[in-house]
């Protein structure tokens, strides 16, 4: 039952023990500081410098989780309605998180809870369009 659970649980996971437990115990405020601060930069060819911070590593491997979401949506087994289910659970919490919580109102987290409903979305939409293709009876 564990391939049932969505994949976009994890970045939110990692969101929620950085948030909550804090930046070393220092505080939400500390927390967000830490997702904004640099993590490392690459120079560019035009002599500017590209930096990256955690919420953009973040945000990055969300990208590929949602990808990877997006390929399990057009499975029609029953465990994708489970998943269908839970992601559909997960983007209510992340939804109550972000109007509710302190450290949850970030641009990271929007685009997190973001992916969370695209992938509902197209989930039930792959759905759909399956059910209707396998039901489809020919030419009206």
């Amino acid at each position: 039952m564990l391939v049932a659970a969505p994949l976009l649980a994890i970045p939110v996971l990692v969101y929620n023990l950085f948030i909550l437990v804090g930046a070393e115990g220092r505080g939400d405020s500390a927390a967000l500081a830490a997702l904004a601060d640099p993590v490392f930069s690459v120079p560019m060819a035009s002599g500017a410098y590209w930096t990256v911070g955690m919420g953009e590593i973040l945000l990055f491997f969300s990208l590929i989780l949602l990808f990877v979401e997006l390929l399990k949506s057009t499975n029609s087994q029953r465990v994708a309605i489970v998943n269908h289910a839970l992601s559909m659970i997960l983007f209510v919490v992340c939804l109550v998180e972000f109007l509710l919580l302190r450290g949850f109102a970030t641009s990271v987290f929007f685009l997190i809870m973001t992916m969370v409903l695209l992938d509902v979305l197209a989930g039930f939409i792959v759905t759909i369009v399956a059910a209707r293709r396998d039901f489809d009876m020919g030419p009206r």
